[in-house]
């Protein structure tokens, strides 16, 4: 008969064999854990040294096509925009290198840069707007016709900087005085929303407005810059809207162009003006636009094709 004390030390047993079984048992399960997850972190290595050599391989590859096309410019641009002048617009977050890009194919094309107006901060604050139309409403020259729908803050300004700044596209001639020009720029550097090295005085026939990535941007700030240029547009012999490829996502200011169906058909945008492709094609465009044309170009869904087929005579 089985003592109480062998039961015991059996159960003891028992329980002692399972134990060790558990010990031995985890081990094996985190030595098998272990393995597997070198594997995959070895895996994971490989696919990001494959991915690192890839995208090292597609830069050079882009770095080679803008080295190709800045080459190429001059031949390309030639004499395109001779006897054209035009005035720069920048928004608060554009690139300077975008900015210098442009002006640098403006100039290979044969055109006459008239000036660089930098938008500011406070011009694109919707808070800002009573004071911003105050101020506006109050250097309107005299004589001067401005849009009856041109309320909001950034159609009130394209508007009224478009009579000052560019030329009447049916006759080209200036619709302001220089003194008128200058009283205009001066007002509006003085509130804080605009600023420039120097004081543009003669008025040009098309405008490029410089856009940046958009990430900072309210839709309320793209709103207005998007009717900022669509004013200009209407004021201008052509207009063109360029960015890099942030300005066509989401809520940016070309995104909200291209969803406007009156902007985006009047209105040329381009996408990828911190490519050598983006900077030819914004000088291009605006010969396009010179006809009438308008179009979406860049690499963004939203673009209709990389660059135009053909340059308008």
């Amino acid at each position: 008969m089985i003592s109480l004390r062998q039961h015991a030390i059996s159960i003891a047993a028992i329980f002692l064999a399972l134990a060790v079984g558990v010990v031995l048992g985890s081990h094996t399960l985190a030595g098998d854990m272990l393995a597997g997850l070198r594997s995959d972190r070895a895996d994971l290595n490989t696919q990001v040294d494959t991915l690192t050599t890839q995208n090292a391989q597609l830069a050079a590859r882009l770095d080679a096509a803008d080295q190709f096309i800045a080459d190429a410019a001059p031949r390309i641009l030639a004499g395109t925009l001779a006897d054209r002048s035009v005035v720069l617009v920048t928004t608060p977050d554009a690139d300077p290198a975008d900015i210098d890009g442009v002006s640098g194919s403006l100039l290979t094309a044969g055109a006459t840069v008239t000036g660089r107006i930098a938008l500011t901060e406070s011009f694109v604050d919707s808070g800002e707007g009573d004071r911003m139309r105050a101020t506006l409403t109050n250097i309107v020259p005299a004589g001067a016709q401005l849009d009856t729908g041109a309320v909001d803050q950034g159609s009130l300004a394209g508007d009224l900087l478009g009579l000052a700044l560019l030329q009447d596209p049916a006759t080209n001639r200036p619709r302001s005085t220089p003194q008128e020009l200058a009283l205009i720029l001066e007002t509006l550097r003085g509130g804080g929303f605009l600023t420039y090295t120097d004081t543009p005085t003669t008025p040009a026939q098309l405008a490029v407005v410089i856009t940046g990535n958009g990430v900072d941007s309210t839709p309320d700030q793209s709103a207005t810059i998007a009717r900022f240029t669509a004013a200009l547009r209407a004021r201008a012999a052509g207009t063109v809207l360029a960015g890099p490829p942030a300005a066509a996502e989401g809520t940016a200011p070309i995104a909200t162009v291209r969803a406007a169906a009156p902007l985006a058909t009047t209105i040329t945008t381009v996408d990828n003006v911190n490519r050598e492709t983006g900077r030819v094609t914004t000088t291009l465009a605006l010969t396009e636009q010179l006809t009438g044309g308008a179009g979406r170009y860049g690499t963004a869904p939203t673009a209709t094709a990389l660059t135009l087929a053909s340059v308008p005579k």
